[in-house]
């Protein structure tokens, strides 16, 4: 057994590989990205206010959207990966991962038109005094940031206004090959046309022109970033995980990234929207096995009995109602208070007072206080019933079918013919071998309680996860998204290696040896 689940636990990792890799290939080359909104409302062009080619500039330097895409997945790979190369990362104060900045890229064939780059001198080591605190160190780091991001848009600005020049003069060449949909020439564009563009298009001392600006842009922007980098050696934050080879290998935990859509670490995200999805899947759940499975009992213990052929309809009927329409009734009839019972809160987990309640449920000048706890499983009801009603068909049919099976079996006939009771027959031996297929529904449960209820959620207005990733996915959040589905795929295929643990458990003949 321990050798078969090290052999699975080995073989996740390829897994994982393939699947974060699919998910991050399809959000990477489907039209409208992460950053594609800036694309689409700027047309292209960068706006000389510099807002947009900052934004970019946050884009290029936190995702690398400059970069190809597999380089891109690497580099994410390489941030969940408990395994990091190269230099430690450091932990700001408010939770962020904070790297070392990028190399800066220079302006696409610049060499063709001027052979020299300008010289930027290194800045002199930065050394923090003793006596600094930790808000003037974050301070410093703060202030070398902004004015590195600031000079990193405007070299984003000029080498925009520099690609779009030879754009148009490889367009009046005939050369539109070579020039993005944008109008922008092609990065990787050869530099016979860019010569070409340079002699032929009259547009020489445009492109010269351009190009000047651009290169001082780049100048001004890599000093910054050498004055940033000199910052950031100084270590005004705590280094990340543990050395295993000082400036080369380490140990850390996994980083997912930062939400583009919001600003915050998504781990963050994860850790306020996990823990009320599990409170409404920890509580839906038992309700269901403990309504199911007895039933389920039932009905393949009184075969053809009113008992289960009312049990059996009235839960086929239940998991036919869509789940939509089963809040939007439960919300009409229910919570409203004009056209309903108005019995249930309409949305959200608490009521507006619920801060200044007790956790107990209390009486205050002779009026009963629900509390805390209450007020928050009266707001529970409507979306844990939303949760509740459709799984009933499933888990009771699978439990009926499977005993059925094992109630014909020869053991079966033997353990009557010896005169074993019934109770010890149903409980003992037939509900035992029909354990199967309820352990393998059972572990299929767990990525969905981390998936979230995306309708049930939206519609009573629950901040759990499947809000946050339907959120994500109207705001093409990648590092949302790709941190779900790789916690999902974790989960997923730990439960699917519970689930044979306890194949084993519950039927001995079944061996992993």
């Amino acid at each position: 057994m321990g050798t078969y689940i090290l052999r699975r636990l080995i073989l996740m990792v390829p897994t994982l590989i393939g699947l974060t890799l699919m998910v991050f290939l399809l959000i990477a080359m489907s039209p409208g990205g992460i950053g594609a909104a800036l694309n689409v409302s700027s047309g292209g062009q960068m706006d000389s206010g510099t807002s947009k080619a900052q934004q970019q500039a946050y884009l290029e330097d936190r995702y690398g959207l400059d970069d190809p895409v597999l380089i891109q997945y690497v580099r994410w790979l390489g941030r969940v990966s408990p395994v990091k190369f190269g230099q430690r990362d450091q932990i700001a104060p408010t939770g962020e991962v904070v790297r070392a900045p990028k190399q800066l890229k220079t302006p696409p064939r610049y060499d063709v038109i001027n052979d020299t780059l300008p010289e930027v001198e290194a800045p002199d080591p930065v050394v923090f005094d003793e006596s600094m605190t930790q808000e003037e160190q974050t301070r410093a780091y703060r202030l070398a940031s902004q004015h590195y991001t600031r000079l990193r848009a405007d070299s984003i600005r000029t080498r925009t206004i520099y690609l779009e020049t030879l754009g148009r003069a490889l367009r009046e060449i005939d050369q539109d090959k070579y020039v993005e949909r944008t109008g922008t020439m092609k990065t990787d564009a050869p530099k016979r046309a860019v010569e070409r563009a340079l002699t032929e298009s009259g547009m020489e001392s445009e492109i010269r022109e351009s190009l000047d600006n651009a290169l001082s842009a780049y100048a001004s922007a890599e000093r910054a970033r050498l004055e940033l980098k000199a910052v950031f050696d100084a270590k005004p934050f705590r280094e990340a995980g543990f050395p295993i080879i000082p400036g080369t290998l380490s140990v850390a935990a996994p980083d997912l990234g930062m939400s583009f859509s919001r600003g915050r670490p998504v781990t963050a995200l994860i850790a306020e929207a996990l823990p009320i999805t599990l409170l409404l899947n920890f509580i839906a759940i038992p309700i269901i096995y403990i309504i199911a499975v007895p039933s389920g009992m039932l009905a393949a213990t009184h075969r053809g009995s009113w008992f289960d052929v009312l049990s059996g309809g009235l839960y086929v009927a239940l998991w036919s109602v869509p789940i939509v329409w089963a809040c939007v009734l439960m919300l009409g009839y229910l919570a409203n208070n004009q056209s309903g019972l108005g019995a249930f809160p309409v949305t959200g987990l608490h009521s507006i007072e619920a801060q200044d309640m007790t956790w107990l449920p209390s009486f205050n000048d002779g009026h009963f206080v629900r509390g805390f706890i209450l007020d928050t499983l009266w707001h529970l009801c409507l979306p844990v019933a939303a949760l509740v009603y459709t799984g009933f068909a499933v888990l009771s049919k699978q439990t009926r079918a499977a005993m059925l099976d094992n109630f014909n079996a020869d053991y079966v006939r033997t353990a009557k013919a010896k005169g074993v009771p019934s109770r010890d027959i149903v409980l003992r031996h037939v509900f035992r071998n029909s354990l199967l297929p309820i352990i393998t529904m059972f572990v299929s449960i767990f990525p969905a309680m981390l998936a979230g209820s995306v309708v049930v959620e939206k519609v009573f207005s629950v901040p759990g996860m499947g809000s946050l990733v339907i959120e994500a996915i109207f705001l093409r959040d990648r590092e949302v998204l790709l941190a779900n589905a790789f916690i999902i795929g974790v989960v997923n295929m730990l439960a699917l290696l519970l689930a044979d643990v306890l194949y084993a458990l519950a039927d001995p003949r079944i061996s992993y040896d």
